[in-house]
């Protein structure tokens, strides 16, 4: 019965290939599942590697292949698998069609799954397990799609510079604030909203970011929430240790319970952070400053106001040596740092902007300006918006929507004139 089933979708996809309309090789695409594929259901963790899914053991575990298509089209679906190791049957859904596949020990390679229909706008190729006799239900490598006309697909395509890792991520987005020119500005005060649902963890919703460093917000587990504050060192490298003496970041300050210590792997430098249960829906507010001292050296001071507290707190003071700069290069990003939840939608919102000069005169700012990383500007992934909205800047990525926002693109919001009231002789 398993041959028969075998021969009869082969001979099928044979058939309809064999159609007049279908073209040559370019017509046939392979979706490789090191980047595009994600663990959707389960408790326990499976593995995906650059190589695919490497062990799917538990039978409530699924996952879900995304990808975008141009146009809706009926193609054909294979899955491209390691050798298997025992028998098992799968089921490949996609846009409402589902086919079961049975395998058996031995088989790899491509395997014939059957027909389905893609729609204009992102794709969800969903894989579940019903039986297996081995250890997994398959090891898979990548999913193989054709049609008998040109197939305009956009996903993840290689590995080069780690970009698998990279569009798990998913794609990581910022909004660069118009600055005045020829004024010297210390201070950048910055509101931000998560809206309720929109916290994933693996979320860094940045606040006031600066030319040497960034101070935000995160979601670090599902019991763990941060405020994190981190100045880059002059000297570039991605391990902290390989910092000469005089250009390591010195702490001067810190604020009570903030943790403070080194960082690497993306640049190096000095880092803060505030284990605080920040809270989705809620409006937080940042104030950081940046002035050199005089000797060469530039101090970076970065505080926190949560509503539940109800008071400005110290984060962290640091000196940034060989530096001699006030506040450059205001903005905010949104980025996944947990591949494992690139699937997953999260947006913030950002309001009510202003800048000061070390006397404390405030000006708004306005404008501002939609960027992404190169995961988004190669078109690897699509998911990916912000811009202005109901008199406030957002950003949004993950989730595999659409209608993403163009790259590049300048954006206004209403000027509140709702200046920030600080007294800043009171800051610790």
């Amino acid at each position: 019965m398993k041959f028969r089933f075998s021969v009869l979708v082969a001979f099928s996809f044979w058939i309809w290939l064999s159609g007049p309309a279908f073209g040559q090789s370019s017509n046939s695409i392979e979706i490789p599942l090191g980047g595009n594929a994600f663990q959707t259901m389960g408790e326990g963790r499976e593995e995906i590697k650059a190589e695919g899914i490497q062990s799917w053991r538990n039978s409530n575990s699924e996952f879900g292949v995304f990808f975008k298509s141009q146009a809706s089209k009926e193609i054909f679906l294979e899955i491209g698998i390691l050798p298997q190791e025992g028998q098992s049957r799968i089921s490949i859904s996609l846009n409402g069609t589902t086919h079961e596949v049975e395998l058996s020990a031995g088989n790899s390679g491509f395997i014939a799954v059957g027909k389905f229909t893609l729609v204009s706008g992102y794709n969800e190729v969903r894989l579940k397990g019903l039986l297996k006799m081995g250890q997994d239900f398959s090891k898979i490598k990548s999913i193989r799609i054709s049609h008998g006309e040109e197939l305009m697909l956009d996903f993840v395509k290689d590995n080069v510079d780690s970009r698998f890792y990279w569009g798990r991520r998913g794609p990581s987005v910022h909004l660069s604030y118009t600055l005045p020119d020829s004024v010297n500005f210390k201070w950048f005060y910055n509101e931000m909203t998560v809206p309720e649902g929109e916290d994933p963890i693996g979320s860094y919703f940045m606040a006031n970011g600066f030319g040497e460093g960034y101070f935000g917000i995160q979601v670090n587990s599902a019991a763990e929430r941060r405020v994190l504050f981190s100045v880059w060192s002059p000297f570039s490298t991605d391990n902290p240790n390989a910092i000469p003496e005089d250009q390591k970041i010195k702490l001067l300050k810190k604020g009570a319970d903030v943790y403070t210590g080194e960082f690497g792997n993306e640049g190096s430098g000095g880092q803060s952070y505030l284990r605080y249960h920040w809270k989705a829906g809620n409006t937080y507010r940042f104030l950081n400053s940046v002035e050199p001292d005089g000797k060469g050296n530039t101090i970076y001071t970065a505080y926190f106001f949560a509503p539940e507290v109800g008071e400005w707190m110290l984060i962290a003071s640091f000196l940034r040596p060989k530096t001699d700069t006030w506040y450059k290069r205001p903005h905010s990003f949104l980025e996944n740092f947990i591949p494992e939840s690139g699937h997953l939608e999260r947006r913030v919102f950002y309001d009510n902007q202003w800048v000061a000069d070390a006397k404390g005169n405030w000006v708004e700012l306005t404008e501002a300006k939609f960027t992404g990383d190169d995961i988004a500007k190669r078109g690897y992934r699509k998911d990916y918006a912000g811009g202005s909205e109901a008199g406030k800047f957002f950003l949004k990525n993950g989730g595999f929507f659409n209608h993403p926002t163009e790259l590049q693109s300048m954006h206004r919001r209403t000027a509140k004139g709702k200046k920030p009231e600080i007294d800043f002789g009171k800051l610790k």
